[in-house]
């Protein structure tokens, strides 16, 4: 997926890191002297008189979005072009930023060029790289936040801790640890790469030293000296280690599985360049496009002629020949299995950096800790003062499941049980005006997900429209024989890819092994199947009124075509 975009190699079984990973407080956006929180509830009149007050009423909203990365941003300002301007935001943290706010270890950038990683409706002409780090991606964010007044909407320190739908008010019951909400729609931006995986290894809570997440990077402790481990050798390994290796006495890289790994043609802008997509826009325009032309290209290698990859293992073969001269090392770091099954690395500086003295690979994952002494699956032991955890996130799990209760009273976690699934990557049955942004099967393995988030944004605009349009109390939920249709026929699709066939066990692949994260075509093709809302794969639900039940629509007049019919025309 596109954000640095990918997730690392990790184990199977995880529990959650301790820190919270917000930012300081002098480090929270926002302009000075305004206060990030916004009071919802008004105080009751009768507290004053020495009455027993109500609790507060929850504020009611048209809608709730929730997470403030890349996916709310965008949905608040695709709200506010809509017209629409009765919503919040509600982030958990105290600054926007998302994934970019939390991931900020050392080295930390976009695998997916700057001007492509960036809003369509927000161009910026100054990036200084043409992959951009951490703090550009963040900066970029913050101002979008205040170009579009996006923080009047903001609530900032709000944890969600439950959505519950109410069936009978037809709207959303949503507690946050900043005051509770009712909601007609809810928009869940929280995002695949927001809760830090750390597997369960025998000993960890034992060991002496420090222990800390890549997303959640203690940067108070000086690694100058140290003897550090870290455990796994995806996307962010791959960048913590050449920035780490220079200033640590001993690096143990724990390697269940090498990475396929690319040079990466990085460069800083020229100031010609910059002033050139200031004072001429289309020339920006002209960059993006061609940028997003040749990914575009690219998704057949992927997706139906996965033999043309082993010309891209070539050039990561040569790379790797080049960087690392010892035959044994070299052996260790060359996968198995076809490249693109794992999210490809970039990278100049890692080969070089995991063959210098201090630098030992172990190719084998973490198996035990006994104090400070680390065990390899491979009986391999190391001496560490330090361990880094580059493992990931629940992303086939996600957490905020576990928080939405729906129209049968049950979770999202129950209902995706046996796999992640939705309609066009949005919607899920049983779950009326609920909407997901970056949701199942709608991740990329070469280009950027902001494509992915603006095409689910179009969907979202539509879906409002359409609520609109039914005028009244109603609310939309997905038939699941929609759902079941949209889906047959993405897995189907899948079963030829790489991600499928590629050999590898991945993050992309659930409990199971079914792949319920990657989009198996083109950007253009997904834009196409959300650019509106098919009425005809929604049941209409209207508030109940005394001594009726809740009514519902068909919404298949006109001569709709059948869900499943409809899936295979969206899908081609």
């Amino acid at each position: 997926m596109g954000r640095r975009e990918r997730v690392e190699d990790q184990g199977q079984d995880a529990r959650q890191p301790e820190r919270d990973g917000t930012v300081p407080r002098d480090e929270r956006g926002g302009p000075p002297g305004r206060s990030a929180r916004h009071p919802d509830t008004a105080p009751d009149p009768r507290a004053s008189r020495g009455g027993t007050p109500d609790p507060p009423r929850p504020r009611h909203v048209r809608v709730a979005v929730i997470g403030s990365g890349f996916g709310g941003l965008g949905a608040a300002v695709r709200l506010r072009r809509e017209g629409i301007t009765d919503f919040v935001v509600l982030e958990r943290a105290g600054s926007v930023g998302g994934t970019w706010r939390d991931n900020s270890y050392p080295g930390c950038t976009c695998d997916v060029p700057s001007h492509l990683y960036s809003f369509s409706f927000a161009p910026h002409p100054d990036w200084p790289r043409t992959f951009s780090g951490q703090q550009h991606i963040r900066a970029y964010l913050e101002r979008v936040t205040d170009t579009f007044g996006l923080r009047p909407h903001i609530r900032f320190d709000h944890d969600v801790r439950m959505m519950t739908w109410d069936g009978d008010e037809l709207h959303w019951r949503i507690e946050t640890s900043g005051g509770d909400y009712t909601a007609e729609v809810v928009v869940s931006a929280t995002g695949p790469l927001s809760d830090p995986r750390i597997p369960e290894i025998p000993g960890l809570a034992g060991f002496p030293g420090r222990v800390f997440h890549s997303a959640r990077w203690d940067h108070d402790y000086n690694l100058c000296g140290k003897r550090v481990a870290v455990i796994g050798t995806g996307a962010s390994a791959i960048q913590i280690v050449p920035r780490i290796q220079p200033e640590v006495s001993r690096l143990t890289l724990f390697q269940r599985t090498p990475a396929w790994v690319l040079p990466k043609v990085d460069r800083r802008t020229t100031g010609v360049e910059r002033l050139l997509h200031r004072r001429l826009p289309f020339t920006a325009a002209a960059r993006r496009g061609l940028l997003w032309g040749v990914r575009e290209l690219q998704v057949q290698a992927f997706t139906k002629r996965t033999n043309v990859l082993g010309l891209v293992e070539n050039v990561a073969r040569a790379h790797l020949a080049r960087s690392v001269k010892d035959p044994a090392l070299r052996a260790r770091l060359t996968p198995s299995y076809r490249i693109g099954c794992k999210r490809v690395g970039l990278s100049s500086e890692y080969y070089p950096a995991v063959a210098r003295p201090n630098v030992e690979v172990v190719a084998s994952g973490l198996a035990e800790v006994r104090g400070s002494t680390l065990v390899a699956s491979d009986g391999t032991e190391a001496e560490a003062d330090v361990i880094v955890f580059g493992t990931g996130f629940h992303v086939t799990d996600l957490p905020i499941a576990d928080r939405v209760v729906g129209a049968d009273g049950i979770t999202l976690a129950e209902a995706w049980k046996d796999g992640m699934k939705s309609l066009r990557g949005a919607t899920a049955s049983g779950f009326p005006n609920w909407m997901t942004v970056i949701g199942p099967n709608t991740g990329l393995g070469n280009s950027s997900m902001i494509l992915m988030i603006e095409s689910q944004l179009n969907y979202l605009a539509d879906y409002l429209r359409q609520l609109s349009v039914l005028g009244g109390r109603a609310a939309l939920d997905a038939r699941p024989a929609a759902v079941t249709a949209w889906n047959d026929r993405v897995q189907e699709r899948l079963k030829r890819t790489v991600w499928n066939t590629g050999g590898c066990t991945s993050w992309y692949l659930d409990a199971a092994g079914r792949n319920t994260t990657v989009w198996p075509g083109t950007t253009g093709e997904f834009r196409r199947a959300t650019r509106e809302v098919d009425l005809g794969e929604y049941e209409i639900l209207r508030a109940r009124t005394p001594g009726r039940a809740a009514a519902s629509a068909p919404a298949t007049a006109g001569g709709a075509a059948t869900p499943a019919g409809q899936a295979e025309e969206a899908l081609g």
